[in-house]
């Protein structure tokens, strides 16, 4: 009975010797393989994987650490992947827009004098004295318009 114990106790050992260890490097092998992982780094130490770089969204996280833990040989994940922050959402702002500002500011002294802003040519109309044409029309220069139309425009003495 000894006996029949003990060789079994060898068989035993002999074949959980016998079973093939996977190495780190054949784990790291297998993720570098997958493209689902490609945009991840991997290391691998004792069966255990650590991953780190960025996923769209959680979902995705997930998804990558469960692909990780279907390879032979991982005993664990670590999962240092971060998520990336949703887009801003795009904000436009017309090229019009900060010109129309300055001619506000321009026209502000001068209540006579309108003027509309389109394709960053300046339309002016109203009346104005010389005088108050000329400082209006160097504020407006100043904005560097594709062009200033004062044909609407009446100036008075």
């Amino acid at each position: 009975m000894k006996k029949t114990l003990f060789l079994l106790a060898i068989a035993g050992m002999a074949l959980f010797a016998c079973k093939a260890k996977i190495k780190d490097s054949d784990i790291q092998t297998q993720i570098q393989n997958n493209p689902t992982l490609s945009h991840l780094t991997a290391t691998v130490k004792d069966g255990v994987v650590t991953l780190s770089g960025e996923c769209k969204d959680a979902n995705e996280k997930d998804m990558c650490e469960n692909a990780v833990k279907q390879i032979p040989g991982v005993k664990s994940v670590v999962n240092n992947a971060t998520v990336a922050p949703p887009p801003q959402p795009a904000v436009e702002i017309a090229a019009d827009d900060p010109l129309t500002k300055g001619v506000t500011d321009a026209l502000k002294d001068h209540p006579t004098v309108k003027a509309t802003v389109a394709d960053g040519v300046i339309s002016v109309t109203g009346e104005a004295t010389a005088a108050n044409w000329k400082k209006i029309k160097i504020a407006l220069d100043g904005l560097k318009p594709k062009k200033v139309d004062a044909s609407g425009l009446t100036i008075k003495n």
